[in-house]
């Protein structure tokens, strides 16, 4: 196991994070109907299917899991697991969103996490190197259609 200091005071270990979101969400509530404030079929679905991933892997939610309104995005570090060990679960979330017909891009990098909660969104997606590269490889994802999950 692989640690080190963060200059915050918080120790790093090697992990994954994980960057969930779906893929043109507003157009989807849009077309369907669908209410952009409580939890709809595709943010009710992500929001179980992100808990239950939780659970499994002992992760942590950086940002995103929203009970009240549905999950549209979420930031997970998992610590001392790398990546490619979450392929089958990942594709699983994958398959049963694209199964209600909507679209959603996955990126899992391995790095250090910190393991707690971000303040604000824009710290879930650039506090650390890692979650910098994963958030600029799942923009890249979206600009190229989306519907991807990237295991780096």
């Amino acid at each position: 196991m692989r640690r080190r200091a963060e200059s915050s005071g918080h120790i790093a270990v090697e992990g994954s994070i994980v960057m969930i979101d779906l893929d043109r969400f507003g157009e989807v509530v849009e077309e369907r109907g669908w209410s952009e404030y409580q939890p709809n079929p595709a943010t009710g679905l992500l929001t179980s299917l992100v808990e239950s991933f939780l659970r499994k892997w002992h992760g942590v939610i950086v940002y995103g899991l929203d009970e009240t309104r549905g999950t549209e995005e979420a930031v997970i570090e998992i610590p001392l697991v790398e990546p490619v060990e979450l392929r089958r679960d990942l594709e699983r979330i994958q398959r049963e969103l694209n199964s209600i017909g909507v679209g959603v891009t996955i990126v899992a990098v391995k790095g250090y996490v910190l393991g707690k909660p971000a303040r604000s969104r824009r710290e879930a997606y650039t506090a650390t190197p890692f979650r910098r590269y994963a958030a600029s490889l799942l923009r890249e994802a979206k600009r190229r259609g989306g519907n991807r999950l990237i295991i780096a």
